[in-house]
């Protein structure tokens, strides 16, 4: 797979996936991830995908029944010389459709090699804001 960007930054990175995504195209979205058999991504759906091919393959099928829109919030990143992480909140927007899905938590994490950085996992689920309501009331004080 020829990768034509050289990403200085994961940031970088994730600002082109969520460009990729506005423009519904598998194949621009695909040259951002590691070329390497465990690249892993796992879908909202729980379905998990490793490999290159099963990857982009799944983001030409939601490309192809849906123009979706995502609006990403940083939560938390760490990032080291070769690995980072960033955990996001992802609101999507369906086609035409003013009203918001979601909100998922997303990770993603990646690594920098030879080309730069890419992305080498990406893990969405959908988030359970009332469960989390619940953990936060919690006090945390230990005796």
């Amino acid at each position: 797979m020829s990768q034509a960007n050289n990403f200085a930054s994961p940031e970088e990175v994730e600002h082109a996936f969520y460009d990729a995504i506005v423009k519904g195209d598998a194949d621009l979205l695909i040259q951002i991830w590691a070329d390497d058999e465990e690249t892993l991504c796992v879908h909202p759906t729980g379905v998990r995908l490793t490999g290159i091919v099963p990857i982009r393959e799944s983001w030409r099928n939601i490309f192809a029944t849906a123009k979706i829109r995502v609006q990403p919030e940083q939560v938390a990143h760490w990032q080291g010389s070769v690995l980072a992480i960033h955990h996001l909140t992802e609101v999507l927007f369906v086609g035409d459709d003013p009203s918001p899905h979601g909100p998922l938590h997303v990770t993603h994490v990646y690594a920098r090699g030879a080309h730069g950085w890419r992305l080498v996992s990406r893990h969405a689920s959908a988030a359970d804001d009332s469960h989390q309501a619940m953990v936060d009331s919690v006090p945390h004080t230990l005796h």
